[in-house]
């Protein structure tokens, strides 16, 4: 049981780190986007839609990015060129992109792929209960674990780190070094669209090979929320998403086992320790928020 629920950790929960990575880099640069879970449902279909025309999953993959991308190129434009409100532009967009798929993905349903599943690493697969909980996983799933170490390198290490973050901390700083701190906006908003358009991917065309309407059911909204729970550190923004995953987990688990438990409470678990950590986070923590995006939560909410 132990194994099930750590297994599907990492299956069921790489989607949300995919897409909390990406809101991760739009915060820093001071953007928050609500329609990260427009971002993946648009992925998730386009994803999907292009591996049932081509037969290649990798370019479900290459469109799911293309697909995020386009709606957080939405949000973007009317967030930092019209100067609209940040988050009631975050949540229309999301409302959006719902219809949106939910209109142009009737005729996918009932089709079934030929996607990404497990690959076992030769000889580490075999090693007993790590091998089949670390080892055996999508090509997604590894590609994410391997992006952690490579953003926070970037973050806090790399001279594009300190651009991005300081496109949320001290436009000022930018604009003396003749750097434009809304393009880096737009590039930040941008790269976390596709990264959660790759992580609607993971979905459709790894987790589960199938297409419903609305099937991140809240993941992208729980991404956002594991970003402050991180407070907007990668590493523990992959631990967040990998602890929603396991509540899924453990709510299959236990359905299966047929335990007598309801299942609409199983079906709350991932979301209520999801607002459980954040309720812990929130009372220990220290102030962290990047600066420009402290203005929006506290009500400067324009471009």
């Amino acid at each position: 049981m132990i194994a099930d629920i750590l297994t599907g950790a990492l299956r069921s929960g790489t989607s949300v780190m995919l897409a909390s990575q990406g809101e991760l880099v739009s915060e820093r640069a001071g953007v928050i986007n609500l329609g990260t879970e427009g971002a993946m449902l648009a992925g998730a279909l386009g994803g999907f839609a292009v591996t049932v025309w081509t037969g290649n999953p990798w370019l479900g993959v290459l469109a799911g990015g293309f697909c995020g991308m386009l709606i957080a190129a939405i949000h973007a434009f009317l967030v930092l060129t019209c100067g609209a409100n940040q988050l009631a532009t975050g949540l229309t967009i999301m409302f959006f992109a719902i219809g949106l798929t939910s209109f142009f993905g009737r005729e996918f349903v009932s089709q079934r792929i030929v996607g990404f599943n497990p690959v076992p690493i030769p000889l580490l697969s075999d090693i007993p209960f790590v091998g089949g909980i670390l080892f055996n996983h999508d090509p997604l799933t590894y590609l994410s674990i391997a992006l952690v170490p490579c953003l926070w390198y970037a973050l806090f290490r790399k001279r594009l780190g300190v651009i991005l973050r300081a496109a949320g901390e001290r436009e000022e700083v930018l604009f003396a070094s003749g750097i434009n701190p809304k393009l880096v906006r737009y590039l930040a908003v941008l790269a976390g669209g596709c990264l959660a358009g790759v992580g609607g991917v993971q979905l459709s065309v790894a987790f589960t090979h199938s297409w419903v309407e609305n099937m991140t059911q809240g993941r992208g909204v729980v991404a956002v929320a594991l970003v402050i729970f991180a407070s907007w550190k990668p590493a523990r923004a992959m631990l967040g998403a990998y602890l929603f995953g396991a509540a899924q987990a453990l709510q299959l688990t236990v359905q299966q086992m047929g335990w007598p438990i309801s299942t609409f409470f199983l079906f709350m678990v991932p979301y209520l320790l999801t607002l459980a950590a954040l309720l812990v986070v929130e009372r220990r923590k220290q102030s962290v928020t990047p600066e420009a995006l402290g203005k929006v939560l506290a009500g400067d909410t324009g471009g």
